[in-house]
């Protein structure tokens, strides 16, 4: 295997690779984990990549992959303790950040593995559907379907929860949590 090469297609995705798996995973430990991990089965690998120009694609397609094999584990083996301070305005009541970021991370768990990949490659992390096809070696039009399926679940899934989560905690508080849920990226040309 010729590791210089292998470093040096991987230095200029590395970010990109690192926070898809934070993201995946929701939580910065785990994702680094999952990051670690793939890279060395990368390594492994790395001698059955035919096309060195197709790198980031096949890196990928590993972390898809590593990533739904780790969520075939038991439940028990998954489970992490960690704390969620958000960085918020002093001003703003950090309570209905909290519930939106969780009732978000519910409907985005609530997708298939597969599904909450395309979900976070093209709507948070930005990919064109042009490179997600070489990555999940399916058709543009079903990569369009599978990502309009998964909105219209996540969707679902939020209008179902309630109003006002908050509420069940204060009742002076006025803000609503219900309503229209904007899942799909203002710049996307893809479409």
């Amino acid at each position: 295997m010729d590791n210089e090469l292998f470093w040096k297609l991987l230095e200029p995705i590395h970010p990109k690779a690192e926070r898809f798996c934070r993201k995946l995973l929701g939580n910065r430990d785990d994702g680094d984990d999952l990051y670690q991990e793939a890279i060395i089965n990368a390594m492994t690998r790395f001698d059955t990549l035919k096309d060195k120009n197709a790198f980031q694609p096949w890196l990928f397609r590993i972390l898809i992959n590593n990533f739904k094999n780790r969520l075939r584990k038991p439940w028990w083996t998954r489970i992490t303790f960690r704390s969620r301070i958000s960085d918020s305005n002093i001003n703003v009541d950090p309570r209905q950040q909290y519930d939106s970021r969780r009732w978000l991370e519910r409907a985005m768990f609530a997708l298939p593995p597969e599904d909450r990949a395309m979900i976070v490659l093209y709507e948070i992390e930005g990919w064109p559907i042009s490179e997600m096809v070489s990555i999940f070696g399916k058709p543009e039009g079903t990569i369009k379907a599978r990502l309009w399926r998964a909105r219209r679940k996540m969707r679902q899934k939020l209008e179902s929860y309630p109003e006002n989560p908050s509420s069940e905690n204060d009742d002076n508080t006025d803000t609503k949590f219900g309503g229209n849920y904007a899942l799909q990226r203002s710049d996307a040309t893809d479409k």
